[in-house]
């Protein structure tokens, strides 16, 4: 009898009446710029007191509401509803980004327009934690029994290298099973793997410094180069060079020294072209204006989001292509590190990427050395499991779209760090823009999500909790 009134249950309707509520929520959360920030860190703040602070606010959210809330030494917080043995796992973060420039929308609280909700974090990652958290609580207020333990956990590094869930997985209980509300409908049951590879070089450049890039996962959308002199025919091929690019850039000259600046576009290193690298511009100016060749050299294997240069373009049966990102340039004192970000699909693996970056390294006139700085392998689960079957269920059922099916996505989510978990949501395929104001995707400027989504992901979030845990 229970379970025939669950089924006819329209949580979208239901999710309506905790609107207001979950809006006020999500604006304390992203009230709080909590990036990463080792200089502010200590003991129960291991990434910051922002980072400390965002976790305080989550866990009382929890605490007002009645669950049981726990601090895992400030790396996450775990937040528990019901009984049992067997567990259910939601796991979102709770850090952010550097917030960036150019916002139009005020970056630091949630600001409704349009029908959308503008702010950093409400897209990634604090605006989908909050809807599946209004999920179960929803579940809860409506007494429906469930045989799983709900384990809510909120993380403080995922932007950084999820170094608290490594934690957490040391420290406290692993949920059996469960999805990540940080990335797209319907379901993603494959993540490409993740490598950071550094190159070195001690070459000789005209770059007096090039200080670029804040995280390896974000295109660099602005950048400033520093050399001594520029001629007027520097100049105007620096004019001309910006023009046929179609990018913004300027000149500024002071006592003894040039700045070049360029603007790009911002972008997640896992979609690459969607982003414009101000730091690629400025090496390939440079290597051209001046003849400087370890610009040349650097750009020459780097310039293509496929890495087709260095021969690493693949297109993976299930992930699709590989990505290359060259997310952080430091260059100063003739000592140069470029960080890459490269996203890879199940079809290839670390040490064979590695061989052709350092074969196409060998290759070139300048000194340069890569090294592997980390990897994390893809995440693959059983495209028809039961897990991934009951959740487009769940999807189908508030969307209507019986079309989309299961995906692989380029971006790492927490779902490759625990065993049996997918990706799920909030972002819906094929989405109607129903402004005209621009709206950021994660990582960008004027971040941002339609309500209806976000409250219609709160919705399947619940669905998919009850069929699963019941």
């Amino acid at each position: 009898m229970i379970e025939c009134e669950v089924k006819e249950m329209n949580f979208r309707e239901e999710i309506n009446r905790y609107q207001e509520d979950m809006l006020n929520d999500l604006n304390t959360l992203v009230q709080v710029e909590s990036t990463r920030d080792l200089s502010t860190a200590a003991d129960k703040a291991p990434f910051g007191k922002n980072c400390r602070k965002v976790l305080d606010h989550v866990l009382a959210i929890g605490q007002r509401d009645g669950f049981q809330t726990e601090d895992i030494d400030g790396y996450a917080g775990l937040i528990t509803y019901g009984q049992g043995t067997e567990t259910f796992g939601i796991l979102g973060h709770m850090d952010i980004v550097p917030i960036g420039d150019d916002w139009t929308k005020e970056p630091l609280q949630v600001t409704l327009k349009d029908g959308y909700l503008f702010g950093r974090g409400v897209l990634d990652d604090k605006g989908p934690f909050m809807a599946a958290y209004y999920a179960v609580k929803m579940i809860r207020d409506l007494h429906i029994p469930l045989k799983k333990r709900i384990m809510m956990i909120a993380g403080c590094d995922e932007e950084s290298g999820m170094s608290c869930i490594e934690y957490y997985k040391k420290h406290a209980e692993i949920p059996q099973t469960g999805f990540v509300p940080d990335a797209d409908f319907p379901v993603i049951y494959g993540e490409k793997g993740g490598l950071h590879v550094s190159l070195k070089s001690h070459d000789h450049t005209v770059i007096e410094k090039l200080n670029a890039g804040s995280r390896p996962n974000i295109v660099i959308g602005k950048a400033d180069c520093y050399v001594k002199t520029i001629s007027p025919q520097q100049r105007k091929l620096f004019d001309f060079y910006c023009a046929a690019n179609h990018i913004q850039g300027t000149i500024k000259e002071t006592e003894g020294s040039v700045q070049l600046h360029i603007d790009g576009v911002f972008s997640h290193a896992a979609m690459p072209w969607l982003g414009i690298n101000a730091a690629m511009h400025l090496l390939n100016y440079v290597g051209i204006a001046y003849g400087d060749q370890l610009a040349n050299d650097l750009y020459s294997i780097l310039y293509d989001w496929q890495g087709k240069p260095m021969d690493l373009c693949q297109n993976g049966m299930y992930m699709g292509f590989l990505t290359l990102n060259v997310g952080m340039i430091r260059m100063e004192n003739d000592e140069t590190s470029v960080l890459l970000d490269i996203r890879y699909p199940n079809d290839t693996n670390a040490q064979e990427i590695m061989d052709h970056i350092n074969q196409a390294c060998e290759a070139l006139p300048s000194k340069v050395e890569a090294h592997l700085d980390s990897d994390m392998v893809p995440l693959f689960v059983d495209p028809d499991s039961d897990l991934v079957n009951t959740l487009m269920d769940a999807y189908r059922k508030y969307t209507g779209d019986t079309f989309s099916c299961p995906i692989t996505i380029g971006g790492g989510t927490y779902a490759r760090m625990l065993d049996h978990f997918v990706s799920y949501g909030p972002v819906m395929p094929r989405e109607q823009k129903t402004t005209d104001d621009f709206v950021g995707g994660c990582h960008q400027r004027d971040e941002g999500i339609k309500l209806d989504d976000l409250l219609t992901a709160a919705a399947i979030y619940a669905e998919a909790i009850v069929r699963l845990c019941q």
